[in-house]
């Protein structure tokens, strides 16, 4: 029951609001999952103090208590072991719980092993996202689309400050850091439109800094990479460096082509003092 009461307040502010209570594929499911089932581990010592709480404020009540007063009790061997014991082996239990738990969740992991997964290679920049399609020669900036149903890998690397890539409704944060690759694995059960976003504050667009996330159909995915297609503007490495400077709320844009290792030319730009580069700003 007393689970259930800050489930209950949680949703009355609406789904739509707490995304990771309403997850739509099976990382955020189980990440949810996780959440719940830790939350009644950690009941088990904060129900009876409430409890307990109500119990002694009754007995020992100053109008007809049955409550003994005993102004020289001063400590309790048995008392003492059950405050100090009992909530200690709670934390064992819950830290081993979750770290075993969390662990099955590694954000490296394929979902399907067997099943070829979408790759995508996200960046970060200030302060919008790009994404690189290399399977199908595309590029978008604020969009995110794939097949519902199908594995989705992404590898995330940052041309700027630190940034963590968040789509709460599919699960697992994770960090984009320039010279470095990370990768997180994701699926939609179904065809929805979700929100993405940058959950680490990196300056003055942070706020604005989100995306559009589309799980659709086979042939819809089909379509939209054929619209893509149709954009007529090429991503190569001038276009580049205009699309990389600092700007805020910047709207969806689609390439129809982008210039091979693009995303390896990314990370390297960070991996030596001579070329990195100090345009990189939070301000």
């Amino acid at each position: 029951m007393a689970l259930c009461v800050p489930v209950l307040l949680l949703a009355a502010c609406g789904l739509a609001e707490a995304p990771v209570l309403d997850p739509k594929g099976p990382v955020a499911m189980a990440e949810r999952d996780l959440l719940f089932e830790t939350l009644a581990i950690m009941m088990i010592v904060a129900v009876p103090v409430f409890i307990m709480a109500f119990v002694f404020a009754w007995r020992f009540r100053a109008n007809g208590g049955k409550g003994r007063y005993d102004p020289s009790w001063s400590s309790s061997l048995g008392i003492e072991v059950v405050i100090w014991a009992v909530p200690a082996a709670i934390i064992v239990v819950l830290g081993g719980y979750v770290w075993v738990n969390a662990h099955k969740l590694d954000p490296f992991k394929q979902i399907d092993p067997d099943v070829e997964p979408l790759v995508v290679e996200v960046v970060a920049q200030d302060w919008k996202w790009l994404f690189l399609y290399p399977d199908h020669d595309i590029a978008t900036v604020n969009e995110l689309v794939f097949p519902a149903g199908m594995p989705l890998t992404l590898n995330i690397t940052s041309d700027t400050v630190m940034n963590a890539f968040f789509v709460p409704a599919l699960g697992s944060q994770i960090y984009a850091m320039a010279g470095m690759e990370t990768h997180l694995n994701l699926l939609a059960d179904e065809a929805g439109q979700f929100v993405g976003r940058n959950s680490q504050y990196s300056g003055d667009g942070f706020s604005q800094q989100s995306f559009v996330v589309r799980a659709v159909s086979q042939a819809d995915f089909d379509a939209w990479v054929e619209t893509v297609r149709g954009a007529g503007e090429t991503l190569d490495e001038a276009t580049y460096e205009t699309l990389r400077a600092p700007s805020i709320a910047h709207p969806v844009v689609h390439y129809d082509g982008f210039e091979d290792g693009l995303f390896d030319r990314i990370i390297m730009r960070y991996m030596s003092p001579e070329g990195h580069d100090h345009s990189a700003t939070t301000n």
